[in-house]
């Protein structure tokens, strides 16, 4: 079969296209022909050589990816050959075939494009994992979304408005449009307005219960000031850098908390829970089209470098996927 490969850690060139060997389904296991697969900022940074999949992990990149099930391994009833699925994967997505555990594979959703459907099972699991689950966002309440107009960004916006929150965002003002037809209420241009100020005036200088936050260190003040009394800061990522000061006296007062999640590393069991909470809270809304997958760019999976240029680049509004 053919996979991307990382030929040494760098720019998107070193991402190749070779022929390597066949992955095969072991106890447990379904091995989806692949049709597409999502890109995340993760996998710029494993290409970068900051990012090392876990122990036992493909060393091919690619969190997530849609397709068909080509086998299944011993003990998986769940699952049959020709199934349409999507699934959560630790890595290898970038592949034309990719062996995944059977408990972090998904249906694609009733009236989801297959190649679409690729787009989903990151962004659903991190955005419920710590918006709903960590963070605890409850109807009536509020949210800012950092990044909204990307991947998770689009998805925690849907998902935030349906389960009845009012939704702020950071993003380009030229994707406002589309956020607000997702269910955002107020779009903050990061690039010229001060988040902290718009918030506090958008509130009656009361903040946000909950921040989605995909900046870390560059925002970590700011965020603070901007959660109300009681607020919670969930931090996915850290594309503003990964040390900062934190005032505690600041976080004391406003009785907050942080969290900080990832998917890729927490244990199988983990993962699985989170998968059967997608698949039991989410999948519902997207099968309702309530929630739908937002795709900027399908970029043939032997361009990948192209791809990660395209992400590196920044300004497009939802995923970019990588298709066979």
């Amino acid at each position: 079969m053919y996979a991307v490969e990382i030929s040494e850690p760098g720019g998107p060139q070193v991402l190749r296209w070779r022929e390597t060997p066949e992955v095969v389904p072991g106890p447990g296991e379904v091995l989806i022909e692949v049709a597409a697969a999502g890109v995340n900022r993760a996998d710029l940074l494993q290409r970068q050589g900051h990012y090392p999949p876990p122990a036992g992990a493909s060393e091919v990149p690619g969190l997530e990816c849609s397709g068909t099930v080509a086998a299944v391994g011993e003990d998986v009833t769940a699952w049959q050959v020709g199934d349409r699925v999507c699934a959560l994967l630790s890595g290898g997505g970038y592949a034309e075939r990719v062996v995944v555990d059977a408990g972090l594979v998904l249906p694609v959703p009733t009236g989801v494009d297959l190649v679409d459907a690729a787009g989903l099972p990151e962004a659903a699991a991190t955005v419920w994992s710590n918006v709903f689950d960590i963070a605890e966002l409850d109807k009536g309440q509020s949210i800012l979304v950092h990044g909204g107009a990307g991947g998770i960004g689009t998805v925690a916006i849907q998902l935030a408005t349906v389960f009845g929150a009012r939704v702020l965002t950071t993003a380009r003002a030229d994707h406002a449009d589309a956020l607000r037809r997702l269910g955002a209420e107020l779009i903050i241009d990061y690039r010229d307005e001060d988040f902290v100020a718009v918030v506090a005036d958008h509130t009656d200088n009361r903040g946000v219960d909950v921040i989605l936050d995909n900046m870390g260190a560059s925002y970590l003040e700011r965020n603070i000031k901007t959660l109300a009394f009681g607020g919670r800061l969930a931090v996915i990522g850290m594309q503003g850098g990964r040390s900062a000061t934190l005032n505690l006296g600041a976080l004391l007062v406003k009785r907050g908390r942080i969290s900080a999640a990832g998917l890729r590393a927490r244990p199988l069991i983990d993962r699985i829970r989170i998968i059967d909470a997608v698949a039991r809270e989410v999948w519902p809304l997207v099968a309702r089209q309530l929630v739908k997958p937002v795709v900027a760019q399908r970029i043939p999976l032997s361009e990948a470098p192209a791809a990660h240029e395209a992400m590196e680049a920044g300004g497009h509004l939802g995923k970019i996927l990588l298709t066979r």
